[in-house]
């Protein structure tokens, strides 16, 4: 199922590539003419974006016909056909930028979320995505980071509360920010987990003094604190790792016993995979 908004999504892509015409596929190709392509696969990762290729291709014209080789989550190397596109060729034309910029952006994110969860497979640690999003394309580089096998984080600033340290600080301290969250829900009559983060070992102690959350973020922690930050919390509350975690650390960041590790390089500074659309003789 597509994402809410997609369908939105895809016109203001169209919007600001096509804005009032192909003139070049116009005025070079028949109307009548059809033709083939197909999706090329030039480097190694995990494929994302084929359904939303799918509703592309149906947004701009029903006669286009793609066809799937392979499916999002697959694994691929230079040299794989993802999918076969006929019809128009007009109109094979028209979503050729399109399907890519998706296709590639989402294909990257995948195949780093899918680096990430292989490197702490084995544990009991499950990778999560950030807000550090693309602003306008959070739902689907989020999706990007389902199909790589990832979890997804919070959407937004409405469906979880999470107490940063500016939160904190501007608010007296941890104590003062959970006690007014808490209250603000029941006066709201709202219901959504609540995450603290934390900077230090001291700061895990006032959270457990206090109680009320579903979640501590253990911020920049080295992995000795982190391992005695989980002895203290005694899986009294999920535990999340978060701040510099790279491919290298992942392991031993989960090792430690976390119940989560947030990384937001899955989509704020990841290469996109090597993708071209091909006509077909």
């Amino acid at each position: 199922m597509l994402p809410a908004g997609t369908q939105e999504l895809i016109e203001r892509a169209f919007a600001e590539d096509v804005g009032d015409g192909d003139h070049t596929s116009l005025s070079t190709i028949p109307a009548e003419a059809h033709g083939g392509a197909h999706l090329l696969v030039k480097g190694t990762g995990v494929l994302a974006g084929l359904e939303l290729a799918k509703a592309i291709c149906a947004r701009t014209d029903l006669k286009l016909n793609l066809r799937p080789l392979l499916m999002d989550g697959a694994q691929v190397v230079p040299g794989d056909v993802a999918f076969t596109l006929s019809g128009p060729s007009r109109s094979i034309l028209l979503v050729e930028r399109t399907v890519l910029n998706f296709m590639q952006r989402m294909s990257g994110i995948a195949t780093l979320t899918r680096a990430f969860v292989n490197a702490v497979e084995g544990t009991k640690c499950r990778v999560l995505d950030t807000r550090k999003t693309t602003p306008g394309l959070r739902a689907i580089e989020k999706w990007a980071v389902r199909i790589g096998g990832g979890m997804n984080h919070r959407m937004g600033l409405y469906d979880m509360m999470m107490i940063k340290d500016n939160h904190a600080d501007f608010a007296g301290g941890i104590p003062q920010a959970i006690g007014r969250a808490k209250d603000y829900l029941g006066r709201h009559n709202l219901s959504m987990p609540i995450e603290v983060e934390t900077r230090n070992l001291a700061e895990v102690e006032q959270v457990l003094s206090t109680g009320g959350v579903q979640r501590i973020m253990l911020d920049n922690f080295s992995t000795t604190e982190l391992r005695h930050a989980v002895q203290m919390i005694q899986g009294r509350y999920e535990t999340e790792a978060s701040g510099g975690i790279t491919l290298e650390t992942a392991r031993s960041y989960a090792q430690c016993g976390v119940d989560f590790i947030s990384v937001g390089a899955l989509t704020h500074s990841v290469p996109s995979l090597d993708l071209s659309l091909k006509a077909m003789g």
